[in-house]
């Protein structure tokens, strides 16, 4: 049924709950995850002349490097466990991000934890998991962190 699962990542244990879910997906399916950790810089500086803001190069390969490394743990343990795992990483924004990724890589399923953020949090910081719900064109498993 799924070839392809993509499980968007962020480091957290929240996140990682939806771990053991998309374990026994691919064990069932045969299916190949791929991990996806997205860098989202924060914004150093924005004057009214610059149309995007201005990051530090460094600073932009240091997270990418720090979300490979990350993701290529995770990847090592599921391996372990007899399942094919990749790992990508993505600058830019979170959600179109991970849409953009699910279409290139043609992932039958997407599978994410919600951090489960309510009230001032969520409005503050919004939450990715309604982002990608709102805006996705196949089967999302969505399991509360």
């Amino acid at each position: 049924m799924y070839k392809t699962i993509l499980v968007p990542l962020d480091g957290s244990q929240r996140a990682e709950a939806i771990l053991p879910h998309v374990e026994s997906l691919a064990r069932c399916t045969g299916a190949q995850i791929i991990l996806l950790s997205i860098v989202d810089p924060p914004m150093n500086l924005v004057t009214p002349y610059d149309i995007m803001p201005n990051y530090m190069a460094d600073e932009i390969q240091a997270m990418v490097d720090d979300g490979k490394a990350y993701l290529d743990e995770v990847a090592k343990t599921l391996r372990a466990k007899g399942l094919q795992v990749r790992t990508a990483v993505e600058y830019g924004a979170v959600v179109a991000s991970i849409i953009e990724v699910a279409e290139r890589e043609k992932a039958d399923l997407l599978a994410m934890a919600s951090h489960g953020r309510t009230g001032l949090s969520r409005v503050f910081y919004g939450s990715v998991a309604a982002g990608v719900l709102q805006r996705v064109d196949r089967p999302l498993l969505l399991i509360r962190a």
